[in-house]
């Protein structure tokens, strides 16, 4: 497939350039993005400058931006040409992965397309959801490997957005029965004090999160029916008790809120045919002081158990505002400190 042709640097310019020529104007357009827009978001993050020339970007810079601005092109504009559109997520993906995906292929049928070395992406109803960095890559990949899975991380790493595309695209392919999401019904550093309604609406807003990935994935009218028809189930931890989940695909998030004797009474729970999720933060544990995470402590036994995935994330992972990014690496930095100041 021929995508472009590099133009080698000119010896007389006082900046290093490099001239790729591809061949349909009109998937140029759009490799560029409105206003230019994906070539801004390329020339911020590799400190190169890229002009448009005719059917052909110049890009100035040092050789290593180059080769990874190349690169990145390149990618793009293989998913144009296999028909596929390109948004800031895509531009992003290809940022932090590289082009180790350019030139695979998509096998009709099936809902995850796994090749090694190639694209990992995950069939919903709406929307095809492909992981932007390698560790949420490796995630994926683990949640169909394995049948226990945990993720482990920062806000904003795509643990429970991922695990949730996950369960929707299985039980659309008639892999699991149901899907049932839950989290621990813990308040975050606030007291909220008593909510109106009935059971359901107490709860909820605990459960909003978990709501608005399956609306992501799913239509709203399918949503409504699926979840009337308990095939698609939320609820708090509390209410997983005594129950055995079978061909079922069970997330529980914000599990660094469980205790330990809720986060064994959940994993007890795993029925035939079932695939479970756990994700979780530990700097962001809103158990009562004195009160260990289920969490840390199902981490600590299992980690030597075979067929069990652990999947870690750190803020190089986080896919939202880029300034979360920075926040968490600031207030991080800021336990380190104090972590030090104590042992010193």
């Amino acid at each position: 497939m021929a995508i472009g042709a590099l133009t080698p640097p000119q010896d007389d310019m006082p900046h290093q350039e490099a001239l790729v020529e591809f061949p349909d104007n009109r998937l140029l357009i759009d490799l560029c993005g409105e206003y230019d827009r994906n070539l801004a978001d390329i020339e911020q993050k590799l400190s190169v400058q890229i002009l448009r020339r005719g059917n052909q970007l110049a890009i100035i810079g040092e050789e290593e931006g180059q080769k990874q601005a190349l690169e990145v092109l390149h990618a793009l504009y293989a998913r144009l040409e296999a028909g596929r559109t390109v948004e800031s997520a895509d531009v992003d993906r290809e940022l932090r992965m590289g082009n180790s995906e350019v030139g695979t292929g998509v096998r009709d049928g099936d809902q995850l397309e796994m090749f090694k070395g190639g694209t990992v992406e995950i069939k919903t109803r709406k929307k095809l959801v492909e992981p932007r960095t390698d560790a949420q890559k490796a995630y994926v990949q683990s949640l169909f490997e394995n049948e226990l899975a945990f993720g482990i991380g920062p806000a904003g790493t795509g643990k429970t957005y991922l695990a949730v595309a996950v369960g929707v695209s299985m039980f659309i392919g008639g892999h699991v029965d149901r899907i049932i999401l839950s989290r621990p019904a813990v308040e975050a550093g606030e007291k909220l004090g008593y909510l109106p309604g009935d059971m359901k609406e107490k709860v909820d807003p605990y459960m909003q999160p978990l709501y608005d990935a399956l609306n992501d994935f799913l239509p709203g009218k399918q949503l409504a029916k699926l979840i009337e028809e308990k095939r698609i189930e939320i609820a708090p931890l509390a209410f997983m008790r005594g129950r055995t989940l079978s061909n079922a695909f069970v997330v529980l998030d914000e599990a660094q809120n469980a205790t330990t004797m809720q986060m064994k009474m959940f994993l007890t729970r795993l029925g035939e045919g079932s695939r479970m999720v756990i994700t979780g933060d530990r700097s962001q544990v809103d158990l009562p002081r004195g009160v260990p995470s289920g969490l840390a402590d199902a981490e600590r036994l299992l980690k030597s158990i075979p067929k069990i995935g652990f999947n870690y994330f750190t803020s190089k992972d986080v896919v939202r505002h880029p300034l979360v990014a920075a926040i968490i690496d600031a207030y991080e930095a800021d336990a380190g400190r104090d972590s030090a100041s104590k042992t010193g």
